[in-house]
Formats: C-alpha cells, structure tokens, sequence
C-alpha cells in the first residue's frame, strides 16, 4: 500500500493550511457518518510530526504520513491525493493496492 500525493495536491495543502517546507501531515481514520474506503469513517488529516510512520510520501518539501495503527484503514488499497482544479479542493481516490492508477 503506498500514500501518493501530487504535487499540486501538496502544494493545495501548502496554502491552505499555512505549511512550511519540512512540515508534516499526518492522514488518518476517524469516525464520519459519511464513508470513505469504510462505512462510518473518513479520512482526517492533522499537521503533526509522526511518532510511529508506517507510510511516508514527500511532496513540495512536505511529508505526508500515516502512522502504522491507522494502516488498517489503507490495507489492500492505495491512496491518491489529487487536486481538483475546477473545485479548488483535494479528491481522495483508493485503488486496489498494486493497480495502474
């Protein structure tokens, strides 16, 4: 399972969320009434240093993570952050780990 994030989806995070180069984001499952890859939970993201990183992606000097007891959430999947540009905003889109995105 791998985290990919382009560089234009990094630089999105950049501005909106005030980042710096070496600042970290951190993905993770929490609890949601919409559904993402799992019914009731979606992904979260928070700027924070890792403690136990089981994905590491960089991107436009950010590192982007998920730690090893939220890798339950990705397992069988990939995760691509793209960035919309008709939106402005960022897509989440999960394939089966491995397959040609």
């Amino acid at each position: 399972m791998i985290i990919e994030v382009s560089n234009e989806a990094a630089r999105w995070y950049k501005k909106e969320l005030d980042l710096n180069a070496g600042t970290f984001v951190r993905f993770f499952p929490r609890y949601s009434s919409g559904g993402g890859l799992h019914p009731g939970f979606s992904l979260g993201i928070s700027v924070e240093e890792p403690v136990d990183p089981g994905i590491i992606e960089q991107a436009e000097d950010v590192t982007f993570y998920m730690e090893e007891h939220d890798m339950w959430y990705l397992r069988g999947y990939d995760l691509h952050v793209k960035y919309e540009e008709s939106l402005d905003d960022i897509s989440y889109v999960y394939t089966e780990e491995g397959a040609v995105n």
